[in-house]
């Protein structure tokens, strides 16, 4: 058997790992608690899958992790960052990171200064670069910040300013300060992709770290295999990019659940809840990828503009806790990846979900015996608490009032019930539980176009046929094969208030691999 790939998948719970064959069928499997050290259980994971499988088969290696989100979230292992705003004198008004939560934005600011420059939408410049401010600010943040973030105006439509400004600001502090330019991390909007930028800058060493330790894992099983790490929109980034650019895997984990929601059920159009042992998400299927959210994304409370999944969370899984004094109380706390160790049917001492699965019949897991003594009343009603909640996500996600099917996945899917309201049929498969590392495992690579035209210069038709070849041309320079790219998205959104009857175009295509062994 050749061609094989690994796909791993961090959760707040469990570290999942797969391996899959070129048909995409899943020759391996294994599930471990996640660890303080995240990498720690992707080492573990790694390990026990290749027990199941030739080694010298495996030819690429995809990695899922919640490391860069949790970075943003509690505030740590984040770089310092010089930031540069080329938009001088229209933007003064508005200081980079004005809407950043204080805390986060203390441990971000380096040094920030907004010069003249940019670009219109249309790629006209509003005004020369100075470059002498360039080397000025590069001077001035030399020893005092980790990485810089570079952001122009309108940067999408002419990114000529933004690569300017990084070869002067490289040619002045050398290449050991890492430059992130806003064009290759964001889409339209000044601040939106400025934010992205400076958050990319902040987490570059720990996606290097992240890419650096995969790396060594592979050397250690002497692993001869392309590393990829997956992203927001449940394609792939080799680990090259994916170190430049680890804001661009942040939300991976849902995305990587959905694609492999689609994988295992064969439906295009469904919803997906995916029940982990934290939380439960759930999202929509439309021709096989997740639905995209129209909101602004905030990630640890900074707005961008990335194109995320549409989502509804709660704290729904298989650890949540469940108190019975004073009264009947469902989470929101959870034991998380100490549900193997603290569960009552495992042994522990905390009511938990699982415990109330196993008691309902849902979940054939531990011990049913060593929670014999929970009354059948109290398992009613929070069984009862969970139906409830199960049938509000799946109302609020769909987009029509017509029943559409559900795929459960995740560790604690055994928590949905096999009838809900609005939902024509629950579909369950074997390998759910890994749902999310299948997702990784066989995700694709893609290539995004996202630009103003003026369809006034030549013609609707014309201005779409050049974005959807741009994309294509984007996706087979990131790994896809020619023969069997797929254009799976065309956004217009006209733009009355500007001349020659403008248009945002939007457009993605999407390829497997090309394997060049």
């Amino acid at each position: 058997m050749t061609g094989l790939r690994i796909g791993i998948d961090v959760g707040g719970t469990n570290t999942d790992a797969v391996v899959v064959d070129s048909g995409g069928r899943v020759a391996g499997l294994h599930k471990t608690a996640t660890t303080p050290d995240v990498l720690d259980g992707i080492r573990t994971a790694m390990a026990a899958v290749l027990t199941t499988v030739d080694p010298d088969a495996v030819t690429q290696v995809m990695l899922g992790t919640t490391h860069p989100i949790n970075a943003v979230i509690s505030r740590r292992d984040l770089a310092r960052v010089g930031i540069l705003r080329i938009a001088a004198p229209a933007t003064l008004s508005v200081p980079p990171l004005a809407d950043w939560p204080t805390d986060l934005a203390d441990v971000v600011r380096g040094h920030a200064r907004i010069i003249k420059g940019g670009h219109e939408y249309e790629g006209s410049e509003i005004s020369p670069l100075d470059e002498d401010a360039v080397r000025e600010f590069a001077e001035e943040c030399r020893d005092r910040v980790a990485a810089i973030a570079v952001t122009g105006v309108t940067s999408p439509a002419n990114p000529d300013h933004e690569l300017r400004a990084a070869r002067i600001i490289t040619e002045t502090l050398g290449p050991a300060y890492p430059v992130t330019m806003g064009h290759e991390v964001g889409g339209l909007g000044l601040l939106e992709r400025e934010n992205s930028a400076v958050l990319n800058a902040a987490l570059r060493f720990v996606g290097e770290g992240i890419v650096t330790a995969l790396d060594q894992v592979l050397r250690t099983h002497r692993l001869a295999a392309d590393i990829y790490l997956t992203q927001n929109d449940g394609t792939l980034l080799a680990a090259a990019e994916a170190a430049r650019k680890p804001i661009m895997t942040i939300g991976s984990g849902p995305t990587n659940s959905m694609r492999g929601a689609a994988h295992l059920s064969g439906l295009a159009d469904a919803i997906v809840m995916d029940v982990g042992g934290t939380s439960a998400d759930v999202g929509l299927l439309v021709d096989g990828f997740p639905r995209v959210s129209a909101m602004a994304v905030e990630i640890g409370g900074v707005r961008t503009n990335y194109r995320m999944p549409d989502l509804i969370s709660i704290g729904l899984g298989g650890g949540t806790v469940v108190r019975t004094e004073p009264e009947l109380a469902v989470g929101p706390d959870s034991v998380g990846y100490q549900l193997v160790n603290r569960a009552r049917v495992f042994g522990g001492d905390t009511l938990t979900l699982s415990d109330i699965s196993v008691l309902a019949g849902r979940a054939d897991i531990g011990d049913a015996g060593r929670v014999a003594d929970v009354a059948p009343s109290l398992v009613d009603a929070a069984i009862g608490w969970v139906d409830d909640r199960i049938q509000v996500l799946a109302d609020r996600i769909k987009a029509a009032r017509q029943d559409i099917p559900l795929v459960a996945v995740g560790g604690g899917a055994h928590l949905i019930p096999d009838a809900i309201p609005g939902v024509s049929k629950v579909y369950r498969h074997e390998h759910a539980g890994v749902a999310n590392a299948i997702g990784a495992a066989i995700a694709e690579v893609s290539g995004t176009v996202d630009r103003a035209f003026q369809f006034a210069d030549s013609s609707r038709e014309a201005c779409l046929d050049q974005a959807k070849n741009d994309a294509i041309d984007a996706a087979v320079r990131a790994g896809a094969d020619p023969g069997r790219v797929r254009i799976t998205l065309v956004n217009e959104i006209p733009m009355a208030y500007l001349p020659g009857a403008s248009a945002r175009v939007q457009v993605k295509a999407v390829g497997p691999l090309l394997d060049r062994r």
